[in-house]
């Protein structure tokens, strides 16, 4: 890439980098062009930026949140560190990793059906060692969190200190991971081509790092996000809610009358549930690529975008790029969804 083609924002990259962050990630991860998929749904050109490929605990683009976390949770000296999720939870999984990581305890406050086995995300929860309170029947955020927070009450008074992640970990610091990513995908590609990104948005910190990236480092790019839990009205509230901290963080002026953020909500049924295009959106890039995605986040977001190419909501012209967040961990939970495929003789 020449000079004139790289973004100039050197006052922002100084404030950036000298945000401190501890190192887990196998970074930067591979933007691979994917042409029987984007030839398949009708686009001229598709990439994926392979976050599930960044290496640590079973990847996925979490991990670069947790970098920004852990340099805080070292910094502060403390000794345990507690989230909470879906049973399923990749944030979860990779919290728990990164407390083992640098010698900490890990709590995780986990709700929803309950289980008979221990599989996916939550077989690695016990891998690491995770101390786990579950909450049967019960994903509401507002719950989850209560309960994470009297579990820390507890610790405190048995003279632990303990860190709170919140929920999928979306806060200005750690979306921080996902403004840098974009700096990434910058030097992966011409910065001032059209580009049109898709991701999947739960939590929000991913969507709203995305977002502020985009407007420093690749200033005509579109941001898709596809909703695999909230409404767009919330998504929206709680995306400039999270860009507007990470600007303070950065010593930058807030960018929210700027930043358009366009989110789709009908790709998702309930979280947590596969719904019957993000399987086969996940069967469509297997088959065709060799490529595994999952059903509760980047199944629906792929199946998103096929949807919006065929309704001409994406112009198939202009260079897309999936952002593959990870989590393949939970596919192996689905098994009995895609049992129906196997070709196996005498099985």
């Amino acid at each position: 890439m020449d000079d004139h083609d790289r973004p100039h924002c050197p006052g922002i990259l100084i404030n950036l980098d000298k945000i401190p962050r501890v190192s887990l990630a196998s970074l930067p991860t591979p933007l691979v062009e994917v042409p029987r998929l984007a030839k398949e749904i009708g686009l001229t050109t598709l990439f994926l930026k392979r976050d599930d490929l960044t290496g640590f605990a079973g990847g996925g683009t979490k991990v670069r949140k947790l970098e920004y976390d852990f340099a805080e949770i070292l910094a502060n000296k403390n000794d345990v560190v507690l989230t909470a999720g879906g049973v399923q939870s990749n944030h979860a999984r990779l919290t728990a990793a990164a407390a083992r990581r640098f010698g900490l305890d890990a709590k995780l406050v986990l709700g929803g059906p309950p289980f008979t086995s221990f599989d996916g995300n939550l077989l690695l929860d016990v891998l690491f060692g995770a101390s786990i309170r579950f909450l049967p029947n019960d994903d509401e955020n507002d719950h989850l969190t209560s309960a994470m927070t009297a579990w820390a009450d507890e610790l405190k008074m048995n003279g632990a200190k303990p860190y709170i992640s919140p929920i999928g970990g979306s806060t200005g610091l750690g979306a921080l991971g996902c403004v840098a990513e974009m700096r990434e995908i910058a030097g992966q590609m011409i910065p001032h081509q059209r580009l049109q990104i898709v991701l999947p948005v739960g939590s929000c910190g991913s969507f709203a790092g995305i977002l502020l990236g985009a407007k420093l480092f690749l200033p005509n790019a579109r941001i898709i996000g596809i909703s695999v839990s909230r409404t767009s009205a919330a998504i929206e509230k709680r995306t400039l809610e999270i860009i507007n901290e990470c600007c303070g963080l950065m010593d930058i002026p807030p960018a929210l009358d700027d930043i358009a953020v366009e989110s789709y909500d009908q790709y998702v049924l309930e979280y947590g549930i596969p719904t019957e295009e993000g399987q086969r959106a996940i069967i469509r890039c297997a088959h065709l690529e060799g490529i595994l995605l999952d059903p509760i986040y980047t199944g629906k977001a792929m199946a998103g975008l096929i949807d919006l190419v065929h309704r001409k909501k994406l112009d198939s012209s202009v260079p897309t790029v999936f952002i593959h967040t990870g989590g393949l961990p939970v596919l192996f939970s689905f098994e009995p969804e895609f049992r129906k495929l196997a070709d196996c003789k005498n099985c």
